[in-house]
């Protein structure tokens, strides 16, 4: 296994509320603290997949300052400095420059790549040799992104996927290509195309570049909020730092990295790595389905549960009690101690809409 010899830095973003996997996921606990898959969260898993090639104080995680107290209880090894809690949440691009404001005052010329707490991946020892030699690639590389792709699996038309064009070298056995162009969410045709043509990858969010350079993006894309994390990153690990991001970071602009920074980047800037990781985001229940099924139609079950006559659906009990399903086909029925969800899987996305009508009422406690 490659070790970290680059210094390399790891940030994990673990601010999102998951509103899609809900009722497991909640405001007050989202699902990247749950124990959806074994007995560890996948904030949990997202640091077992760096261990131990990255040390404890190379790792950094971003969140919201409502959950930095339940990050230091699953992850007591961790720096309490470097679990960054945003005052208020404003979307990935302030986040994401926030982070790269701190990294390119603290570890200019090291590089760092960006991830997030809410996947699964199986096949780890061949993502920590493209971390760990996609480090070393852009040391030497410090004006490039190094986007890693998922081989893809099938045409989902629910990801992003990112388009590849020749080959450029090599890192390890694994092949460096020149980056084209991004695609989010296109439709089935389109993403048949893309999966039959061999050119594309789905895009799991991973990349890994030098902080300071991305920086720079933020002063050429975004100079307002640029001038703002300046500010920020001046007073950083002075006495003052606390009250001045109480003050500036909920004036950012609530917007993606993505429209803030990465759609903008030329793509000479870009390289990509793509390989069959075993990814799978587990954002919604009909993906945790995709991810754990190990063939077409089985049911993904836990805690007490008896699925009787039952196929393709999820069914998962976290409760004390039995939950019973009879003649359930591409069913989803989670039951928590204080709410249960029952739906097809074709109505996942209508889960969110559903929580927005429990604002201002006396169900907004079961958010």
């Amino acid at each position: 296994m490659a070790t970290n010899k680059s210094n390399m830095k790891a940030v994990i973003f673990a601010g999102g509320v998951g509103t899609r996997m809900w009722p497991l996921s909640r405001k007050s606990t989202p699902k990247q603290f749950e124990k959806i898959v074994g007995e560890k969260s996948t904030l949990q898993l997202s640091i077992d997949r760096l261990r131990p090639e990255f040390d404890w104080k190379d790792i950094y995680i971003s969140t919201g300052q409502r959950y930095t107290h339940i990050i230091k209880k699953q992850l007591p090894k961790i720096p309490k400095s470097n679990i960054i809690g945003e005052p208020e949440m404003k979307d990935v691009a302030p986040a994401v420059g926030y982070l790269m404001a701190i990294l390119a005052k603290k570890a200019p010329n090291s590089p760092v790549i960006i991830l997030w707490s809410d996947h699964l991946m199986k096949h780890v020892n061949r993502f920590k040799t493209i971390v760990i030699k996609g480090g070393e690639y852009i040391r030497k590389n410090t004006d490039k992104f190094l986007f890693i792709g998922q081989k893809p699996r099938f045409a989902n038309q629910n990801l992003g996927w990112i388009e590849y064009g020749k080959k450029l070298t090599n890192l390890d056995k694994y092949q460096v290509s020149e980056f084209k162009s991004w695609h989010y969410r296109p439709d089935q045709k389109t993403a048949d195309k893309y999966f039959k043509g061999g050119k594309h990858a789905w895009n799991p969010g991973y990349f890994i570049v030098n902080p300071k350079f991305v920086f720079e993006q933020y002063k050429k894309h975004t100079p307002k909020m640029y001038k703002k994390l300046a500010t920020l990153q001046k007073s950083y690990g002075k006495f003052n730092h606390k009250r001045q991001l109480k003050k500036i970071y909920p004036t950012f602009e609530k917007i993606s990295f993505d429209d803030a920074i990465l759609m903008k980047v030329p793509s000479k800037q870009a390289v990509v790595v793509s390989a069959d990781l075993g990814w799978s985001d587990i954002g919604t229940w009909e993906a945790l389905k995709e991810a754990l099924q190990k063939k077409p139609d089985d049911n993904i079950t836990e805690g007490k549960v008896v699925a009787f006559n039952t196929k393709n659906s999820v069914i998962y009990n976290f409760s004390d009690q039995l939950v019973t399903g009879i003649d359930l086909d591409d069913m989803v029925v989670v039951t928590t101690e204080d709410a249960i969800l029952v739906c097809p899987q074709k109505s996942i996305p209508n889960i969110k809409k559903m929580l927005n009508t429990f604002d201002g009422t006396e169900l907004e406690k079961y958010r």
